[in-house]
């Protein structure tokens, strides 16, 4: 009897963008080894070539038909397409940004940009990964990227400080969610998504099988929880945002958002999505508690890169409301906002980096004193940036929260809602203190703008993007909407 699996090469098309990326990697490696320090900008326009290309091809398989493939470990569909393209944009935005920082700081080295790239291919195996062994293999090779980009200004104890905290508790986190994948494997007896999805619907809630899958469940959401930054598993996120160089902290807060999500839909909602009950309560209570110290915490903060920090936290909370829900209108709310957040981030951190100049690192919330004297128009973005995180309308911040809140209030929770409003209302201080410092502190004469054209050129497109696509949101709407 042949046990042999044949291999269909017509699956080839629909893992292309993957296949591109990694052949790119090694090129780009090996090239890399006749370059001198002088030719290094040659691997920058090759990696965002390669994000470019890679971008397009996955682009062109948006309302590709549902495939499952690779003996049901590959799943390609909408969700799968549209979070890979995202991801390529932003991190074009992202090496843009770094290009500027790194140089400024001494710190252009083109294995940035391979680790950047091998990082974004861990990202999409976890987008598309069908079965608990995929995704886990996934989130190791973004993980120990991300380790070596945190540690990549080794001459800085900071760094080097952040990158063994996010080493310990990553991998402590790891162990915790793949512990929590091998009790699903060990009652289910499958790793596939689909095959898990089924067992669990037709397992009596009252038998014993419950307990053990439950078990499993606490130490999956612990794992994802930690991934998101959610409290009480964020004690990586300040440190790690703070010591972390300003160019990684840019990166580490947008895309990787978007595999923490996606491998949170393809466990909890498209595996274990008849257990609702049981894990939107823990849900709810990180939420909670990720709101109100987020909100609290960064009141407190003179650091601007601590502050985002805790204001990612409490993004955060408000992402993992949409999930409560347990509706696919909260699923697509809590996309939504997380990609809107995304876009936030870029331009926030992107604005912190333009202000950089060699020998000067901005990190106190005080370096942004005077800047509307300096330079009204990115005093301007930087207002525009700061008024949408707090969620002022008409601005995108605004409906990110609006949609959210309008879920939640739809299932029930209007007592949760209330005490979201109100915590929101708590964290405009700091974003407001941020606009005080800019446009009624006397200016401070160490500010200077000597980024390239291109980066200001793009960091104001993204602030652009912030207020046209707040003005008309119903595009991005409906495209979450049809993600499910």
């Amino acid at each position: 009897m042949n046990n042999l699996i044949e291999f269909d090469t017509s699956s080839l098309w629909v893992v292309l963008p993957e296949i591109f990326l990694l052949s790119a990697i090694i090129v780009i490696l090996l090239l890399d080894l006749f370059l001198n320090k002088y030719s290094q900008q040659v691997t920058y326009y090759l990696t965002q070539l390669s994000l470019l290309i890679s971008g397009l091809l996955t682009f062109n398989l948006i309302d590709h038909p549902q495939v499952i493939i690779f003996s049901g470990s590959f799943i390609l569909d909408n969700m799968a397409s549209v979070f890979k393209v995202f991801m390529m944009i932003a991190t074009m935005i992202a090496m843009v940004y770094s290009r500027h920082y790194l140089r400024a700081h001494l710190l252009f080295r083109s294995e940035y940009f391979i680790l950047v790239l091998l990082s974004i291919l861990g990202m999409m195996v976890m987008v598309s990964g069908y079965s608990l062994l995929t995704l886990y293999l996934g989130l190791e090779i973004l993980s120990l990227s991300l380790y070596a980009l945190i540690a990549i200004a080794h001459e800085k104890v900071y760094a080097i400080e952040a990158a063994f905290k996010y080493f310990i508790l990553g991998a402590i986190s790891s162990a915790l969610l793949l512990y929590g994948m091998s009790m699903i494997y060990g009652i289910s007896g499958s790793l596939n998504i689909n095959e898990i999805a089924n067992f669990v619907s037709n397992t009596d809630l009252t038998s014993r099988k419950t307990l053990i899958i439950n078990f499993g469940l606490v130490f999956l959401v612990i794992g994802i929880a930690f991934k998101l930054g959610s409290v009480p598993f964020h004690m990586w996120v300040p440190d790690v945002y703070q010591g972390a160089p300003t160019s990684v902290t840019l990166f580490i807060s947008t895309v990787p958002k978007i595999a923490a999500i996606s491998i949170l839909i393809r466990i909890l909602v498209n595996g274990l999505g008849s257990m609702h009950s049981y894990w939107s309560d823990l849900f709810m209570v990180l939420s909670i508690l990720s709101i109100t110290l987020g909100s609290v915490v960064a009141l407190m903060q003179t650091n601007i890169k601590r502050m985002l920090a805790y204001s990612t936290i409490s993004h955060v909370g408000f992402i993992m409301l949409g999930f409560v829900t347990g509706t696919l209108t909260g699923y697509s709310a809590a996309i939504f906002y997380m990609l809107v957040y995304i876009l936030m981030s870029l331009a926030a951190f992107g604005m912190i980096i333009l202000l950089n100049k060699q020998g000067f690192e901005v990190d106190q919330i005080s370096d942004f004193k005077g800047l509307s004297k300096h330079s009204p128009w990115f005093a301007l973005m930087m207002l525009i940036v700061m008024l949408s995180m707090a969620g002022i309308p008409p601005l995108l911040g605004f409906y990110s929260k609006f949609f959210i809140l309008q879920q939640i209030v739809s299932a029930g929770f209007i007592t949760i809602a209330i005490f979201a409003v109100i915590f929101a209302v708590i964290s405009t201080y700091y974003y407001l203190q941020i606009i005080k410092f800019m446009y009624f502190d006397e200016i401070d004469n160490n500010i200077s703008i000597n980024a390239s054209i291109d980066m200001q050129l793009v960091l104001s497109m993204n602030v652009i993007l912030i207020l046209v696509v707040g003005l008309f949101p119903d595009f991005l709407i409906q495209l979450v909407l049809s993600l499910f």
